[in-house]
């Protein structure tokens, strides 16, 4: 069993990211922006059986992204993508046509952190949120981006492997705190034979960490990631989390989201004092054959000059818009209806991942 547990100090030094060696600094996603990748659907997806109505979906999302920054679109075929999006600004939109299993940006593309060498886009393994799902096309369209020559002259990709991270599962507060769930982090078939001490220190040398907050509770039904923080909890600014919060005590969430709403009040920031906590309502209950679907108001994308936020065609989706709204006075934000994306139990900020400034061409 010892050959299987990879030393930490041989990662680092493997991927010659030792903060020894590097300034390392983690941007927040409000961070400016240089572009959003989507992943785009095809007929060889699971998307298959709602094609269209997916579709149209992502066609919404990238028209919201064009209207304020850059989008690059990986597909399969750009002529097809083209003719779904209709009229754009074609000066704001890169395609790379590449084989992919899925659509989930957020969980296998590049996370990106700044070094006194430039930006450094960190590649890890994806491995199907722990093997459930097939994953092997989606693992390499990060190096593949990079062969293209799509990240601008002085970036660099780092291969992470044999490390699996989903960007959907940590946080980043831009001043060196990662929130992140225990359930996802230590969950078996990611990194099974690491301790939680020793992903704690990799954490904190690769992102240049001052610390890691861990959740320990929380969880939505139907979620297929092992309750990745992003559909639960979620820096607006440094001093301010927004989280699903469940009032109701007949819903089978209410005892575990209650139980992760006294972890964040027990938080601290750096400085000692209490964050900001900013209750998002619990989205009404969906259903799709014969399922519950897990959606939630916390996977919104924060983008240059707006928040995407999901709609669930539900009342609540205008008290989670007032809410934000007034967390980001200086964005607008702009509902997206999401009820095609979690019929595949996943949602807004899943299929999106943002490039810091002066990370794409």
């Amino acid at each position: 069993m010892a050959g299987i547990i990879v030393p930490l100090r041989r990662l680092n030094r493997e991927n010659k990211i030792m903060q020894d060696h590097f300034h390392i600094t983690w941007p927040a996603e409000w961070y400016p922006q240089s572009a959003i990748q989507l992943t785009w659907p095809h007929e060889e997806t699971d998307w298959a059986p709602i094609l269209d109505e997916v579709t149209a979906c992502f066609v919404t999302i990238a028209h919201e992204i064009i209207k304020r920054e850059n989008l690059l679109i990986v597909c399969r075929n750009e002529a097809e993508v083209r003719r779904q999006l209709g009229v754009f600004d074609a000066s704001r939109v890169r395609f790379v046509e590449l084989e992919t299993n899925d659509t989930w940006a957020r969980d296998h593309g590049g996370i990106t952190v700044f070094t006194s060498d430039g930006p450094l886009v960190y590649d890890f393994v994806f491995n199907g949120w722990g093997m459930k799902f097939a994953a092997g096309l989606d693992n390499l369209i990060t190096r593949r981006i990079f062969q293209k020559r799509v990240f601008s002259a002085n970036a660099r990709v780092c291969g992470m492997k044999p490390f699996v991270l989903e960007g959907g599962s940590i946080e980043s507060d831009g001043k060196g705190t990662l929130l992140t769930t225990s359930e996802c982090l230590l969950s078996v078939n990611r990194n099974e034979y690491l301790r939680r001490e020793e992903i704690a220190d990799y954490l904190t040398q690769v992102f240049g960490l001052k610390r890691i907050l861990w959740l320990e509770h929380g969880y939505l039904a139907g979620d297929d990631t092992d309750s990745h923080i992003d559909t639960l909890a979620r820096f607006c600014r440094e001093d301010t989390i927004a989280y699903v919060q469940c009032l109701d005590p007949t819903d089978e969430h209410f005892k575990e989201l209650r139980a992760m709403e006294r972890e964040l009040q027990a938080f601290r920031q750096l400085n000692g004092a209490p964050y900001r906590l900013v209750p998002l309502p619990m989205a009404d209950e969906v259903r799709w054959n014969g399922e519950r679907l897990p959606a939630t108001y916390a996977n919104f994308l924060i983008l240059n000059g707006a928040v995407l936020l999901p709609f669930y065609g539900s009342p609540k989706d205008e008290i989670a818009r007032a809410i934000l709204q007034e967390v980001f006075p200086e964005r607008e934000v702009v509902g997206v209806n999401c009820l095609p994306l979690i019929k595949q139990h996943g949602s807004l900020h899943c299929v999106t991942m943002q490039y810091p400034k002066g990370v794409i061409r």
